[in-house]
């Protein structure tokens, strides 16, 4: 899975949940 299948909105609810953290 990638999180490019999300949808701008699901993105828009999910993304200030997750951790601060950019992919190294």
């Amino acid at each position: 899975m990638s999180r490019h299948e999300l949808t701008d909105e699901q993105w828009a609810i999910i993304e200030p949940l997750l951790p601060k953290q950019k992919p190294g």
